[in-house]
Order: C-alpha cells, then structure tokens, then sequence
C-alpha cells in the first residue's frame, strides 16, 4: 500500500504596491528526508520512509488473528518489549500490508531468549500462527539457547531460518541491542540482510530458486509457506522476553 506524503503547497503570490512584493507560504509539512531552499530557508523534503514504532504508541500493530492488540506487548523505556504469560501465540503483525520494501529495527533478547521477525504474512482462519506463512529472521540467544547448535546454523540469530546462516561474530549476545535490515524485493527477486550494518547474506524471494530453498527445509510441505509476496510484517511471541525499537520501514 504506497503510501505518497504531498509537500507543502507553496503559493507565490507576486504583486505591485508601492515597488513592494509579497511571498506567502501556505502549509509546509516537513518530514524526514533530503532539504531543498525556498527564499534562503531550508524545507524539509518528506522520505517515504514510514515509521511502524517510535517508541510513543503500538498504533501500526495488532495481534495476528484478532482486531486488537495483545497485552503482553508494551512500551518499555522507549522500546516494544513482549512480556510472555501462561498462554502463547501472541505474535504481532502490522495492520499494513507490504510487497517491496526495506525494514530496519533493532531487537535485544533476554538470557536464553528466542523470537523472530516475519514478513509476507498471510493472516487468514486457513492459518493459527504468522510463522505457518512469513518466512522468519531468527531473533535468539545463541549462547544459550538450543536452537543455536542445530541445523548447521541456520537457526542462529540473524538468519533466515532453516536456510541461511550469516556468519559467525556479526550478532551481539543477550542483553545488547542489534540493528536488522531486510530488504526484500519481488520484482528483481532479491532479499538482502544486513546486520549491525555489515552485509550478511543474499538470496532470492520467489520463483523456482526460492522454491528450491523451501524444499530443503522443515517448511517444505507447509502449504502457504513463503507463498506470499504481499503481507505483514510480523513479531513473534516464542515465550521469551524480547525487545524491538526504532522499526521504519520504506516501500519500493
């Protein structure tokens, strides 16, 4: 869903009384982005980057499967922190839905903690959990938690799980925040994964390529797995405490 942010419009009303003349300007919206110069002052020019949380409300969320949001997320010293309680499956998605875009967060993970990041979501009755869909960067523990020592890496933090591994020293333990960008784009069929603004790995998003990836992995007789190329984004409740901040997101 494109989203246009319209600058402001600027009126030059030009006109003669006594040798003087006027310049009105009309509703300036400034936003994030690059700055042009009207009359010797600069202007903002509006990005398209949008923001999915900032820190000050969970407004561009809700819980998969239901119109609100779970309880068990809340703001936390500027952060979404994800509390887990006596029931699970409280993922997270945006209410929005995306194809081509680039995302960038920062997660932190408690001792012993697992979560993950989805996109390509498909929320339907047809599907319980966001996971069933959205193929997952792995948010986790690795020194404590299991999943770090199987499936030759792929479940590691910062992977694309089950199928990629990044390598190894590009990920801060427990406790410390770590920037995650994805990029993903159907069009060119590239998915990107940068983290902690290094480069890790590449791979394609759809076509028999990405297929074939699919195929060797846990997800591969999962029916709408990956199959998605427009969906949510999507946090996920693996029972442990977790973190996100600082989420933008720009449409391609």
């Amino acid at each position: 869903m494109k989203r246009t942010f319209y600058i402001a419009t600027v009126a030059l009303m030009a006109f003669a009384c006594k040798n003087e003349t006027k310049t009105t300007v009309v509703d300036i919206r400034s936003g994030e982005g690059n700055t042009f110069s009207i009359g010797g002052k600069k202007i903002a020019e509006p990005s398209d980057k949008v923001v999915l949380f900032d820190g000050s409300n969970l407004n561009a969320w809700k819980g998969y499967g239901t119109d609100g949001m779970h309880d068990n997320w809340t703001i936390e010293d500027g952060a979404m922190a994800f509390t887990p309680g006596e029931e699970g499956g409280k993922n997270i998605i945006t209410k929005n839905t995306y194809k081509n875009f680039e995302l960038n967060l920062e997660w932190k993970v408690s001792e012993g903690g697992n979560s993950g990041i989805f996109w390509g979501v498909k929320e339907s009755p047809e599907f319980k959990e966001a996971y069933e869909t959205g193929p997952e960067i792995q948010v986790l523990d690795d020194e404590r938690h299991p999943d770090a020592k199987v499936a030759n890496g792929t479940h590691k933090a910062g992977s694309l799980y089950d199928m990629i591994k990044p390598a190894d020293g590009m990920i801060n333990p427990a406790g410390e925040w770590n920037k995650v960008t994805l990029y993903i784009n159907h069009d060119s069929n590239l998915g990107k994964v940068s983290l902690n603004g290094k480069e890790a790995y590449t791979f394609p998003v759809n076509g028999e390529e990405w297929d074939a990836m699919v195929a060797k992995t846990k997800f591969a007789d999962w029916k709408g797995f990956g199959k998605y190329q427009e969906g949510h984004i999507g946090l996920q409740d693996h029972g442990d405490k977790v973190w996100y901040r600082n989420i933008t997101i720009k449409e391609l």
